[in-house]
């Protein structure tokens, strides 16, 4: 159902997006929520959390490489990894705004403008 209202960039996109907010918590989320929990827990409880991401994105990596070459389908990731984390490092984390966000978001652009160019 979903396939024939989304093409497949736009699934691949849309999923890789919610697989990098399950990596996300789970690679930073253990330490707001588990520091006073043992490595070892915070570990696995990151696991659980990654596996729901593994879920996500080997299959949106699968319908991605359908339409994207392999470089774009990673530029894409490292684009959505930072848009992801930014607002997650702010929001939940508490991290204070930094240009530097902006500067590297800026980069990441000229990054897929080079791997999408003719």
């Amino acid at each position: 159902m979903i396939a024939k209202i989304f093409s497949p960039y736009v699934i691949t996109v849309l999923m890789l997006v919610l697989s990098n907010c399950f990596m996300t918590f789970a690679w930073y989320g253990h330490l707001k929520n588990m520091s006073s929990k043992a490595w070892y827990v915070a570990a696995l409880v990151s696991w659980g959390i990654a596996l729901c991401e593994y879920i996500i994105m080997v299959p949106a990596n699968r319908i991605g490489i359908t339409v994207y070459s392999l470089p774009q389908l990673k530029i894409i990731q490292e684009v959505i990894t930072l848009s992801v984390f930014i607002p997650f490092a702010m929001i939940y984390m508490g991290q204070p705004f930094k240009w530097d966000f902006v500067w590297a978001g800026l980069c990441l652009l000229g990054a897929v403008y080079f791997m999408f160019r003719g």
